[in-house]
């Protein structure tokens, strides 16, 4: 089999033999920055005189988790510098074993349990500025919805802590996840998360700083709320959902981590698909979906076999050109068309074979059949296009058949 040339607005991306790894050396760690001695730990009790708009819990426990939790921070902090940093509630502090899932990236859990995005923003200077960090996963938002905020208090807190990221690090890459689905009986309505993550998602709509995980779209039920088997109290995961989460930032740490030289033409004009460490990444647009295609800059008339491996974000959606028509190439259970596969791999690599004989195309995806008898025209080039999330593809292959 041979590698393909891509054109793209004539741009040429040369496919290298595939390997994958989530992190590269680690830089060297920046000039180091620590609180100062006296840093307020503390719970604030003067909330009117806080940053932030909307609810700050005011409970014992929830002080007591407050100043633990930050002080642990504080005497961390010259070690954690340089590190990704999960900034988040109980749901980012309870992630068991973070190292296991990400053993070659240097990792931050800055999660506090009932924490509301106001308490975030307070404290997002010395708990994660400080450590100047490499990149920035934010999930938050669910206490404040059982505090009685509206989206719209929400939207406000979270756009003022990613601007405030913005101006400490213009490059910093910054994933935001969408609050995750729960349950009216935890104070925390569907149609309430739907509208606060609509509100953030338009909060970041072009922001090409800021990459949207769709979280929501991960969990969810048929009816939009927690599933037991991922949040047994409908609020909190367990391993199976941390499980998920992982396999879903895993793709967009091997992106956003990894430092890409834009000699030899490796990327396309406006930064969508780019080459990098044997992976073709349609990266995710940011102003939420935006076609674009990728064509090979040949046309295959005779009978041929193709091959090639995908990895895609929850809820992403693609797709791989045969001779023109476009079979559907995307997170398959959230995205459809093609929900009941029993082999697919969520947020992993999968396989996509296509055998071309004639007019017809028999398409699988892990050796599941995906399309029996795709119909094809007698000649055509073969492509890719980018509509939503981010897609991977590696070990792009073609072998014509005589």
């Amino acid at each position: 089999m041979k590698r393909l040339v891509f054109l793209l607005s004539s741009l040429c991306l040369f496919l290298s033999p595939t390997s994958y790894a989530i992190a590269q050396e680690k830089p060297a760690a920046p000039s180091l920055t620590t609180q100062p001695a006296n840093a307020l730990l503390d719970l604030p009790t003067d909330i009117d005189r806080q940053v932030g708009v909307g609810p700050l819990r005011q409970a014992d426990w929830f002080k007591n988790v407050w100043k633990t939790r930050r002080t642990a921070f504080a005497e961390s902090s010259k070690q954690d510098l340089g590190s990704v940093v999960l900034f988040g509630d109980s749901i980012t502090q309870g992630w068991p074993n973070l190292d296991s899932y990400f053993p070659n990236l240097k990792i931050a859990n800055r999660g506090i349990s009932g924490d509301t995005t106001r308490g975030m923003l307070i404290r997002l200077e010395q708990d994660v500025i400080s450590v100047k960090p490499r990149g920035v996963v934010l999930l938050m938002g669910t206490n404040d919805l059982e505090e009685g905020a509206l989206p719209e208090t929400i939207a406000k807190n979270v756009s003022s802590i990613i601007q405030q990221l913005k101006q400490h690090d213009s490059t910093l890459p910054i994933v935001l996840c969408m609050i995750f689905p729960s349950s009216e009986s935890k104070a925390r309505p569907t149609a309430q998360i739907q509208e606060t993550n609509k509100l953030l998602m338009n909060s970041v709509r072009g922001d090409k700083q800021v990459t949207v995980l769709d979280t929501f779209a991960l969990y969810a039920n048929d009816t939009g709320d927690a599933k037991a088997e991922e949040f047994p109290d409908l609020l909190h995961l367990n391993k199976v959902g941390y499980d998920k989460w992982a396999a879903s930032l895993r793709p967009l740490f091997a992106t956003v981590d990894e430092k890409v030289s834009f000699e030899g033409k490796t990327t396309s004009s406006d930064g969508r698909y780019v080459a990098m460490n044997g992976r073709l990444v349609v990266t995710t647009p940011a102003e939420g979906r935006r076609i674009q295609q990728l064509w090979t800059a040949q046309e295959f008339p005779t009978d041929f076999v193709l091959k090639l491996e995908f990895r895609a974000t929850p809820n992403a959606d693609s797709g791989v050109f045969i001779r023109k028509p476009q079979l559907q190439c995307r997170d398959f259970p959230l995205a459809g068309p093609y929900k009941a596969l029993k082999k697919y791999k969520p947020q992993d690599w999968n396989e996509i074979v296509v055998k071309v004989a004639g007019g017809t195309a028999l398409c699988t995806c892990n050796g599941e059949v995906l399309e029996a008898e795709f119909k094809v025209p007698e000649t055509g080039p073969i492509g890719l296009e980018g509509d939503r999330g981010q897609m991977e593809y590696r070990r792009i292959r073609i072998q014509e058949l005589k």
